[in-house]
């Protein structure tokens, strides 16, 4: 436990918003809360979240580059390749090269994965109705448009775009 000299503000310490106004921590805490549900799901079932964020998109592509999949992800492309590597090991997706440059991997999911898709998706769909009766539907629709909105702008687009 920190004692009462390692909490005091150092003189030569930069002056900074406190530490509960940090918006990466808000962001980081809140994600905690939702997927405090998800992960239960998910461990029932023997999946990891970047194992279900990689099954979740495949699931609406027929196929798709191990690069593309990364950044749609939002995993790095070397933690993505050992992820698609461990779901490949348990038959959940197929990796192939392309005909036209092998350097380039795709990827799609099996029928098992499917399978376990569809077992999983009406667990993940209550867990959204519970986190939505507990949040209200309106401020879930205003929380969706609101981190819309400041991933368009930090990322540099306006609305129009």
């Amino acid at each position: 436990m920190a004692d009462e000299g390692s909490r005091r503000r150092s003189a030569a310490a930069p002056t900074m918003r406190p530490f509960e106004q940090s918006l990466p921590m808000a962001l980081l805490r809140a994600r905690e809360a939702v997927m405090r549900g998800f992960r239960r799901v998910l461990r029932e079932h023997g999946l990891n979240e970047q194992e279900w964020r990689i099954i979740r998109a495949l699931r609406e592509v027929d196929q798709i580059d191990i690069g593309e999949l990364a950044e749609r992800v939002f995993i790095l492309k070397p933690s993505a390749t050992r992820t698609v590597k461990n779901l490949q090991r348990r038959n959940l997706v197929n990796r192939f090269k392309s005909d036209r440059d092998q350097r380039r991997a795709y990827i799609s999911l099996t029928p098992q994965a499917r399978e376990l898709f569809d077992r999983l998706a009406p667990k993940n769909e209550a867990e959204y109705s519970r986190i939505t009766g507990v949040i209200g539907e309106g401020d879930m629709q205003e929380l969706y448009e609101l981190l819309r909105r400041v991933t368009d702008r930090l990322n540099g687009r306006s609305r129009g775009e």
